[in-house]
């Protein structure tokens, strides 16, 4: 897959340091994947969420921290949309901008 705006995990991984191994794991794990479906990519994930308009959530780092992208299959992209702390995204989950 294609993981575009990741300056978005660049700029938090430099700034909360104790989530950058996990966040380098994803990634890699995200560019190695050929997901088609959400089934496909709850393979990899199984903790990923759906929560509808293509966004799927995935906890990072024993769910401390929370990873909202967008999933377009059909053209093999994840774009990041936001990452925080798992109670930074309780506060923020019923924002429609993410």
């Amino acid at each position: 897959m294609i993981i575009t705006n990741k300056d978005i995990l660049e700029k938090y991984s430099r700034k909360h340091v104790i989530v950058r191994n996990s966040l380098e794991k994803w990634i890699t794990e995200v560019v190695a994947a050929q997901w088609t479906s959400f089934n496909d990519l709850r393979l990899s994930f199984p903790s990923a969420d759906y929560v509808g308009n293509g966004r799927v959530i995935f906890d990072i780092k024993g769910n401390d921290y929370r990873l909202i992208v967008i999933v377009l299959y059909v053209i093999n992209v994840v774009e990041i949309r936001w990452i925080g702390t798992h109670a930074e995204y309780d506060k923020i989950k019923n924002c429609s901008i993410i």
